[in-house]
């Protein structure tokens, strides 16, 4: 079919060509094992280090690059582990400062980061009292 430039929104899912480009085929999230942990660092004027792995998923083999949210989330991730993976936010753009990165982990081994987050926010707010 080529580009899909004739078809509806709707019907360019049917398109087999148009899906495969998207390395989640068409869904919100994906599994994946993790292959790496990387540092991306920020686009001008920002010196900051971003925390991302880079995932192999496990559906059809392709690789991508997801952000790790949080403060020392990365401590939880270990090469190897299965995460879930969603999308980052702008529809397949990279968002923000972050260049190349176009997807989030949100569970590692089937286990919210909230929890961990949250408990870590507790330890904060005690050292400052």
């Amino acid at each position: 079919m080529g580009k899909c430039r004739g078809l509806p929104t709707d019907q360019k899912w049917h398109d087999k060509q148009y899906k495969k480009a998207n390395p989640f085929g068409g869904v919100s999230h994906a599994k994946g094992i993790v292959l790496e942990k990387v540092g991306v660092e920020a686009k001008q004027s920002n010196s900051a280090i971003r925390k991302c792995v880079r995932v192999q998923l496990i559906k059809n083999g392709k690789k991508v690059m997801a952000f790790v949210p949080n403060d020392s989330c990365l401590n939880f991730i270990e090469e190897n582990d299965e995460v879930l993976v969603a999308r980052f936010g702008r529809k397949g753009h990279a968002v923000g400062d972050i260049p190349g990165v176009c997807f989030k982990v949100i569970k590692v081994v089937m286990s919210p980061f909230w929890p961990y987050t949250k408990a870590r926010r507790k330890d904060q707010d005690h050292k400052f009292c």
